[in-house]
């Protein structure tokens, strides 16, 4: 089968300023297939792991050099995005030090400084709650009898809940509406990031919505809701307090137009932009699913055009001072996402973090 990409597109690394780019080490794993990478600022691959399946979207690495990661299992509700259900620690070697199995598990999890995993899973809502929901294409409920939203569950190493958050539970939630161009199948929340007071950052994407949740109390204590970002992702709190997101500039369910996408820094106490990257012209950045951001200790951002296996690093005045596009196409017919190279997020590590802990050279280029 050819791949869906055009013919002769560069891939690979296509950009690399040396004196501007954050020296490191960048981790992703291509989506439907079975291995992450680790690659150098030139591109070369340097290690990898063997995942047990194709990921429940993504995998990163953990302060202990471990690999945390998420993979698909064959039971859950049919037809709902970024299946996982296998929750997988390998260390640097590919050994199996933890895992916890859950069905229900969807896009996003984390570990905790204190050894507990977050992460979300599905939840069927009843009648009575679907009708709560606003918004969406009348009608077109899911199959198994009405909406699916979000749980956002903690586990401790042995898997046992200690702390969990049901949307349906808070009627509050429910004044966010779905967009009116999305079925009414599920909200799907894509992000949960646990912060250092404990509180914990959700984000929805079909109702535009992102929330801080106390942690004590279960209450919400912080909204934005916007459709001007267009379903966003990877919602993330950053040292200076600040919020970074990556704002899909989609429109409708699954494409833009939309303006193309950004990157997008606000400050939470007044709800308005701090910094922004788009494309010049705005199309030429342009990603209406999945994708991410991670402010680097630089100041610079690095980005995950995901829809297109483009990652690249910018500084605080947007130029791009390195750029590499993954070249790992899914062809084989029978599996998901065959022809593409996506990725869902990708994380750049330093030299000397604990993340590689010595096991690669520390002042690499």
């Amino acid at each position: 089968m050819r791949n869906m990409l055009p013919q002769n597109y560069q891939m690979g690394l296509t950009h690399y300023d040396e004196e501007k780019a954050t020296p490191g080490y960048t981790l992703f794993s291509p989506t439907g297939l079975t291995k992450t990478h680790l690659i150098n600022m030139k591109g070369q691959i340097v290690h990898e792991w063997d995942l047990p399946d194709i990921p429940g979207n993504y995998a990163y690495l953990l302060p202990n050099g471990n690999l945390l990661a998420a993979t698909r299992t064959d039971a859950g509700p049919k037809g709902l995005p970024a299946k996982g259900g296998r929750l997988t620690e390998l260390d640097w070697d590919g050994n199996t030090v933890w895992e916890h199995f859950d069905d229900l598990q969807n896009h996003d999890f984390r570990r905790k400084a204190n050894g507990n995993t977050v992460y979300m899973l599905w939840d069927l809502y009843d009648e009575e709650t679907s009708s709560r929901v606003k918004g969406g294409i009348p009608g077109t409920e899911h199959e198994d009898g009405g909406i699916y939203d979000t749980i956002i569950r903690e586990v401790n190493p042995a898997g046992e809940t200690v702390w969990q958050w049901r949307s349906a539970d808070h009627p509050e939630f429910h004044e966010f509406p779905l967009h009116p161009m999305v079925t009414r199948q599920f909200i799907c929340a894509n992000t949960v990031f646990p912060c250092p007071n404990e509180d914990v950052i959700v984000n929805w994407r079909r109702n535009n919505t992102m929330v801080i949740i106390d942690y004590a109390t279960g209450q919400i204590k912080w909204h934005l809701s916007d459709y001007a970002y267009g379903q966003q992702h990877d919602v993330q709190l950053l040292e200076n307090g600040n919020i970074l997101f990556f704002a899909n500039g989609s429109n409708v369910e699954d494409a833009g137009p939309g303006g193309g996408s950004s990157v997008v820094e606000i400050d939470p106490k007044t709800k308005e932009e701090v910094w922004k990257y788009r494309g010049a012209p705005p199309r030429t950045f342009f990603s209406w699913f999945i994708s991410g951001c991670q402010r680097l200790p630089s100041g610079n951002t690095l980005i995950c055009e995901g829809v297109t296996g483009r990652f690249f690093e910018v500084t605080p005045d947007c130029e791009i001072v390195w750029e590499y596009i993954s070249p790992f196409i899914v062809d084989d017919e029978s599996k998901p996402y065959h022809g593409n190279n996506q990725v869902f997020r990708c994380y750049r590590y330093a030299g000397d973090s604990p993340e590689i802990g010595g096991r690669l050279p520390i002042n690499q280029k």
